[in-house]
């Protein structure tokens, strides 16, 4: 199962954003993926206060989205999906911007982590 964490500035988060995230978030998945992969996609949103965050070592007021996708290694290199993890990048930083505007592409980081077979599980069975 495809996972995201997003950490991001807790103020930006409410009613509005919140679900537009997940869903563009899911969505950037099912770009590269196919939709049928839509309904693998969960996503965690974690807000952080503004005074927690910083670049540089300085305080920021800005959105500075951090964003990680756990994902198994296989999907990483399917000759049916070439260079999947720069179009990964490239949707995730799209929705991201698609939601929060274009001031965060600069500032958003994303890494993607491949998870190998074996060292993940499901429902207590590992995969």
């Amino acid at each position: 199962m495809p996972h995201f964490s997003l950490h991001i500035r807790e103020e930006t988060l409410d009613d509005d954003v919140e679900p537009k995230l997940i869903g563009a978030l899911t969505d950037a998945v099912g770009a590269v993926y196919g939709p049928e992969f839509r309904r693998l996609v969960g996503v965690e949103l974690i807000g952080v206060p503004q005074r927690r965050r910083a670049v540089g070592g300085v305080p920021t007021e800005d959105d500075v989205p951090i964003v990680t996708l756990e994902i198994r290694e296989t999907a990483l290199s399917l000759p049916q999906v070439p260079d999947a993890p720069a179009r990964l990048v490239a949707a995730i930083t799209d929705a991201l911007v698609d939601v929060l505007g274009e001031a965060v592409r600069e500032q958003t980081v994303v890494t993607i982590v491949g998870v190998p077979r074996g060292r993940s599980g499901t429902a207590g069975t590992l995969v």
